[in-house]
């Protein structure tokens, strides 16, 4: 019984861990055709910076954390007992699965901290043509406001 228990916990923990502990916010990305006329020419008329930032939530790693601790820490602390017509009882240990608790909520909320974040640029190009389409730059926006551009079938360029 006590292999059955931590079985299940452990096929648990990535449901458990993976459920509400990361928020991730993000923002959809547009860019024009790129099937156009050998070279366009015109000018950058406005970036637009695009942040995606993804945070870990701390509290609901901890609460997985120590729904899985809870489980195996009982499952390993636990004993079985039998009766005189030779049943087996298996009972979990609560000290365990409190010590488990803590610790797996310990290491749920720690493993669940920080984030990662992401810049983009959005150019919107005006070409002399009237049209105007949007190219997006991830890291740095190569190009500034008001400057020349041309498109060629390799992208934007000087």
């Amino acid at each position: 019984m006590k292999t059955r228990l931590a079985a299940v916990a452990i096929a648990l923990l990535p449901t458990l861990v993976a459920s509400g502990c990361v928020t991730s916010r993000t923002t959809v990305r547009t860019w024009g055709d790129t099937d156009t006329e050998p070279e366009r020419w015109g000018r950058v008329e406005r970036i637009k910076e695009v942040v995606t930032s993804r945070q870990g939530d701390p509290a609901a790693g901890a609460v997985a954390g120590a729904v899985i601790g809870g489980l195996l820490g009982a499952a390993i602390g636990g004993h079985t007992s039998y009766d005189r017509w030779g049943r087996g009882y298996t009972t979990g240990n609560p000290a365990g699965a409190a010590v488990g608790a803590v610790g797996g909520a310990m290491v749920g909320a720690a493993a669940s901290q920080g984030g990662e974040e992401s810049r983009a640029y959005h150019l919107l190009v005006r070409f002399d043509d009237g049209g105007r389409e949007w190219f997006v730059y991830h890291g740095a926006a190569p190009f500034e406001v008001g400057e020349s551009v041309r498109l060629t079938p390799r992208g934007l360029a000087r």
